[in-house]
């Protein structure tokens, strides 16, 4: 009987034992996101006060201090050394392109006219860059892919000529999910790795042929964002001389004037085998710049983990956007409430809760809040060039932009779905929600590459990176997809993306704040390091970080 009693009395206490450590971790993990502290720093952020948040101005200097103040709040701990800043040295390059691009070809001469035909620029530090009778070549999508079996650049030395490219991939609208990756848009379709391919074959020009669809964005959106000063970072990288895009109408003059018979540049251009096209047309253009050497910055805090300080968990979030810039129906300051106040103050959020709970991680959490986002990537490209955190030892990056504005969803998107464990984790953690998973609503847009996380992706550290869902909890699908639809058309990457707490429904946007809160929390407490699956590109680069 003695016995007996001792060990049901053995039992309890673990019993209540096991209860307590689970009762403890559950009250962790249930630290609420504060929505009325997100609330704030969005307004904060979104406000006129920060004049848009454009690296290189007082926008910028406002911004990255009153991060730095919420991050000493909060209690984080410097992120870098003694410094809650990363320095990021760039080149801002001022472009004062012609007004016309003279055209010179078998059916005539003519122009084309700045900006509504064209939009160039020149990523070489350089005051003057010039093409003279710069040969066009018709090089279709511009993809140099050996595992699809593609080169559009077979057979062509591009030395001295300009490549005319189209946006996106063979297997856009194609029919054919074969094709690459059908609809789904590969990093061989955004804009970045065609100027990159084409700096690589020698070319001195490339101009991109926008179309709506398979951009992802209007031509309005090219006239905002590629005009004026752009920033780079420093590199020794082939440049094109000149690079840039061409409305569609402008192209379809370019190609008649080639005069050569058979027409249907695009159609032949999905073909496999496709052999670029000398179009017998020459270009003649300039750009003036003006330059100037500066330093941006990232935004860096962390909380030191308790256990394994030296195994890292990144949140980032992009806190820039384009600043002062050209009027809209008398509005200059490009506010960029959704893109991207709403992820940096879910940043914000995500770090309060952190530093809420009674005990610290056993992994540190680092709350990386990035410039130059909307320049092409370049704070987070600089941070993957140059880490603080041993890229071996960084588990994952949980990357933040572009929150819900429109109310709570039965469901999340994860863009690049079936990329990772990340993945899995946060179906897991949608499930205890009550919520689903989908992929990506417009997987054709290429998302996936259009943001921070795609940087700690190319050095193999596993990545997540959600949109808020489309199937809304009350209005459904249609509600929201009007909604998106007319902030693309409307209000992306212009002064009219401003907070509206008259119409914007924020739960959503703290539902998924809670679920990355969630997911980060149980990560950093764990000993699991996510690894990508089967099939990504970027499997490869993680193992070669482990080794």
């Amino acid at each position: 009987m003695k016995y007996s009693y001792l060990v049901y009395l053995a039992s309890v206490l673990c019993f209540c034992s096991c209860q307590q450590v689970k009762s403890s971790e559950e009250s962790q993990r249930m630290v609420a996101i504060d929505s009325t502290f997100v609330e704030k720093q969005l307004a904060t952020l979104a406000s006129d006060e920060f004049e848009g948040r454009k690296p290189f101005s007082a926008g910028e200097t406002k911004t990255i201090n009153y991060l730095k103040t919420i991050f000493e709040s909060l209690g984080l701990a410097p992120g870098n050394g003694d410094s809650y800043f990363q320095p990021v040295p760039m080149v801002k390059i001022t472009g004062y392109p012609d007004e016309t691009l003279a055209i010179k070809g078998k059916g005539g001469s003519f122009v084309l006219k700045y900006p509504n035909d064209f939009v160039t620029y020149t990523e070489k530090p350089e005051s003057l860059v010039q093409l003279n009778n710069s040969e066009l070549v018709f090089c279709g999508y511009g993809i140099v892919a050996p595992e699809y079996g593609w080169n559009d650049y077979e057979g062509i030395d591009m030395r001295g000529k300009t490549a005319v490219v189209m946006i996106n991939d063979p297997g856009f609208q194609a029919e054919d999910s074969t094709l690459f990756k059908g609809n789904t848009m590969t990093y061989y379709g955004r804009w970045t790795y065609k100027y990159e391919e084409a700096a690589r074959q020698g070319a001195a020009g490339c101009l991109i042929i926008h179309e709506t669809n398979a951009a992802g964005y209007p031509w309005f959106v090219i006239k905002s964002s590629w005009s004026g000063g752009k920033l780079n970072l420093e590199s020794n990288t082939p440049k094109c001389e000149v690079q840039g895009w061409i409305s569609l109408t402008a192209a379809s003059n370019v190609f008649k004037a080639s005069g050569i018979e058979g027409g249907k540049f695009l159609e032949r251009a999905k073909t496999k085998g496709f052999k670029p096209i000398p179009l017998g047309v020459n270009i003649s253009t300039k750009v003036r710049n003006e330059l100037e050497r500066n330093t941006s910055n990232n935004v860096v805090g962390i909380i030191k983990g308790e256990e394994k300080p030296d195994e890292y968990i990144i949140y980032t979030a992009h806190w820039d956007h384009f600043g002062i810039g050209e009027p809209v129906a008398g509005d200059s300051i490009y506010n960029g409430a959704l893109d991207n106040a709403t992820g940096t103050a879910g940043l914000l959020g995500i770090a309060k809760a952190f530093t809420s709970m009674p005990k610290k991680p056993k992994r540190s959490v680092v709350f990386l809040a990035v410039t130059a986002e909307e320049q092409g990537l370049l704070g987070s490209a600089y941070y993957a060039e140059n880490p603080i955190y041993a890229p071996e030892q960084t588990v994952a990056n949980i990357n933040i932009d572009g929150m819900n504005y429109y109310g709570a969803t039965r469901d999340i998107s994860i863009v690049g779905l079936g990329q990772s464990d990340m993945d899995d984790l946060a179906t897991a953690e949608a499930k205890k929600q009550g919520r689903y998973v989908r992929p990506d609503s417009q997987p054709e847009k290429g998302f996936f590459f259009r943001s921070d996380q795609f940087n700690f992706a190319k050095v193999g550290i596993p990545v997540l990176y959600i949109n808020g869902g489309t199937d809304h909890k009350t209005k459904g699908e249609t509600y929201v997809k009007a909604l998106q639809d007319d902030f693309t058309a409307n209000h992306y990457h212009r002064p009219s993306d401003h907070y509206n707490p008259a119409t914007w429904d924020l739960s959503g946007m703290m539902e998924d704040a809670q679920l990355l809160f969630n997911l980060g929390y149980g990560l950093s407490n764990s000993s699991q390091y996510p690894q990508w699956k089967e099939g990504s590109e970027f499997k490869d680069k993680r193992k070669n970080l482990k080794d």
